[in-house]
């Protein structure tokens, strides 16, 4: 079920500014989109807390996985199932104690203004999940894969910020070597 935070932040508009706001270029767009994407990982891997984060998805958001098909078709139902995931994570639930990461592959990210729409952010990541103590104490992150995603982050002149519309995450499969090789 929806929190009423996550569905407040989602929905609302009450904290929208009075006139609408331009779309940022250059290097303030990619920041605002880089920012974005760190706290969206965030909020969904490591820190596992989608309430936090809900004002960065589109009410609209579908996501397609080249796993999983159509795992997501609303901004709701993404963070519904963000919430549920991290209950299971917390003391009690079915997966207590278990960790994840996502990591941004440096140089591999790519972001394209698309008019004064928004903004199609491509680049590699990797997944890793805490080992804790294995191997004689060095346990630690240990890499599990990897892969590619496309994001349409969609201006919202009311809002003076970007929401996350669609998802595309494909290639899954083992990590991108790091460093990557000279392109």
């Amino acid at each position: 079920m929806l929190t009423s935070l996550a569905a407040a932040l989602l929905f609302s508009q009450a904290t929208a500014p009075a006139a609408p706001q331009p779309m940022p270029t250059g290097e303030a767009m990619e920041q605002a989109i880089a920012d974005n994407d760190s706290r969206l990982f965030w909020g969904f891997f490591e820190g596992c807390n989608p309430d936090a984060i809900a004002d960065l998805v589109h009410p609209d958001f579908r996501m397609l996985h080249d796993l999983g098909g159509m795992p997501l078709s609303s901004g709701a139902q993404m963070i519904e199932q963000s919430l549920e995931r991290c209950a299971d994570r917390a003391p009690g639930g079915k997966n207590e104690g278990y960790r994840n990461r996502r990591l941004l592959v440096p140089g591999l990210r790519r972001i394209q203004k698309l008019g004064d729409w928004g903004v199609l952010e491509e680049g590699y990541h990797t997944f890793h999940e805490w080992r804790g103590a294995l191997n004689n104490g060095n346990g630690g992150w240990e890499m599990t894969g990897g892969g590619r995603y496309i994001h349409s982050w969609q201006w919202m002149p009311e809002e003076g910020g970007f929401r996350l519309l669609e998802s595309l995450s494909l290639d899954h499969g083992p990590a991108m070597p790091y460093p990557p090789a000279s392109q």
